[in-house]
């Protein structure tokens, strides 16, 4: 088996019975705020020629550095049959159709399939709403004789779980930051610094529990972190190690990797890892002098790297989009439908948010479900964003607020107390689809059903309508396939025959089949 790094927490996974490009990721991301890095845009005719025509495609989730709309449209053959994950929304699906894609594997998560020959994968799905209801996945592959996870950003619940299928030979996993906070929030200098801080050591604390649970022979640092090449940004790299950031390179955690006796490997685009009878052969596109000096003289790099950049930033920022009238009539049109569906999400935010919009005031009064003028009213959320991203995003009804702003670090925040799951959870919702998901799980974790008797119609059957499992709400959560309903929630399965639970075996539903003549719900 090869593994060639294509950039960020892009591979090239390469067998005797077929290749995989996983996620893919070239046009800069999140308003061309994150760049990879090192940077992606040299790599040689051969390899390029591979990821434009692999056998399979496999997108982990669907964030800009991760499911790369412009390059999958411009590049990769439409005619590849695509790896999806058993997401309990179809949104991925929906946009990879788009793009002209209409050859989709769907997997079951957790469950190894044969794709071709000896070639088989598992794909592992964690369906969080903190990961936005289209939710995360990892990638297991095996070719009977290598076994490689491609863990990208995926945080399973279950640590074991990605070595069930067998001893590991090559681990891919994020170690490196990919969210906006602290940097963004109003703190003094000294308190962002020990925040900066204490977040990368959670992050690489994680990212150990990982390596250990799944004991890999070999681990890839990979999935980060992005560099920033806009001058509003540039200060966002690590470059010195004494920056307000969250986003060290894989040199720091190959330290901490070997500091424990691990096979760290280090990789920049290009670079060709070979495993045979569970022995990694690696192989740089440069040599090892040049290899260094990409994180030795790293703001060299950066600078040089920014240089061949600077047009397309220019043209980039040109295309956002001006005022329109009515932002706060039309993002209250947008809204309150949704924050009318979510009594709980709302009532757990319990207070109002500001938007600052550049010279427009939209506050959003959770516990009123309204959008309105700011009128001096008390707030505990604020944020400052450029007039001109904020009609970008509403301009293109982004469903994902985080996805679509907040992970490009391009405003400012303020709280009064402490981070709120349920006020993110709400940008992360802007859609019918999403927000019903986000409010069955406020009410999943906030009010428990009292009455776990009540019943449900899915279909042609009669079930109890919370999940035996975690009480999700299978109204919401319920899904058909043939003759088994999977709660989405967590993925587990059950036989509308029987009743019994496909995921442990100690669980079963209460199921009938409708009479016949019978009303539906």
């Amino acid at each position: 088996m090869r593994a060639t790094s294509i950039g960020h927490a892009g591979v090239l996974v390469e067998t005797s019975h077929g290749s995989i490009l996983c996620d893919p990721w070239f046009v800069p991301a999140f308003f061309g705020s994150w760049f990879p890095f090192p940077r992606n845009d040299r790599l040689d005719a051969e390899l390029w020629a591979k990821i434009e025509r692999p056998d399979y495609l496999y997108v982990s989730h669907i964030h800009g550095d991760h499911l790369d709309e412009t390059f999958l449209a411009d590049h990769v053959d439409k005619a590849t049959p695509v790896l999806v994950p058993g997401y309990p929304t179809r949104e991925l699906e929906r946009r990879l159709t788009v793009l002209g894609f209409d050859r989709f594997i769907r997997t079951v998560d957790g469950e190894e399939l044969t794709l071709r020959g000896d070639l088989r994968v598992a794909i592992h799905v964690e369906t969080s709403i903190s990961d936005g209801p289209g939710g995360d996945s990892a990638l297991v592959v095996s070719d009977g004789r290598t076994r490689l996870v491609n863990q990208n950003d995926c945080r399973p619940s279950d640590l074991d779980a990605l070595r069930s299928h067998g001893p590991v030979d090559l681990l891919f996993l994020q170690f490196s930051g990919a969210i906006w906070y602290p940097m963004v929030y109003d703190l003094p200098t000294g308190e962002l610094g020990r925040l900066c801080d204490a977040k990368v050591e959670s992050q690489f604390s994680r990212a150990m529990r990982y390596v250990e649970a799944i004991d890999a022979t070999y681990v890839v640092p990979s999935a980060g972190p992005p560099c920033f090449l806009d001058p509003d940004l540039f200060h966002l790299n690590v470059i010195t190690g004494d920056e307000s950031s969250i986003f060290p390179d894989q040199t720091e955690f190959l330290r901490r990797l070997q500091a424990v006796g691990r096979n760290g490997v280090l990789n920049i685009p290009g670079t060709a890892i070979d495993v045979t009878d569970g022995r990694a052969a690696v192989t740089h596109p440069l040599d090892d002098a040049a290899v260094a000096a990409i994180f030795t003289d790293k703001r060299v790099e950066l600078l040089k790297y920014q240089a061949d950049w600077t047009d397309w930033l220019v043209d980039h920022r040109a295309g956002w989009a001006d005022a329109a009238p009515d932002l706060i009539g039309r993002l209250a049109d947008w809204w309150e439908p949704l924050l009318t569906m979510a009594p709980t999400l709302r009532a757990a935010v319990g207070a109002c948010a500001l938007v600052q919009a550049g010279d427009v005031d939209v506050l959003i009064d959770f516990p009123r479900g309204e959008v309105r003028e700011y009128s001096g009213e008390d707030y505990s959320y604020r944020f400052e964003i450029a007039r001109e991203l904020v009609e970008t995003v509403t301009a293109a009804h982004a469903v994902d607020w985080s996805n679509a702003l907040f992970l490009s670090c391009r405003f400012r925040a303020w709280r009064s107390g402490p981070f709120n799951e349920y006020l993110y959870n709400f940008f992360k919702s802007l859609s019918v689809e999403r927000m019903r998901r986000a409010e069955a799980e406020a009410v999943r974790k906030l009010r428990p059903p009292a009455d776990t008797d009540e019943e449900i119609e899915i279909g042609e059957y009669i079930v109890e309508r919370f999940c035996p499992h975690r009480q999700a709400d299978l109204s919401v959560f319920g899904e058909l396939d043939g003759g088994e309903l999977t709660c989405t929630l967590h993925g587990w399965r059950f036989n509308l025959t029987t009743g019994r639970c496909l995921t442990s075996v100690d669980r079963s539903l209460r199921v009938r089949r409708k009479a016949p003549g019978s009303a539906t719900g």
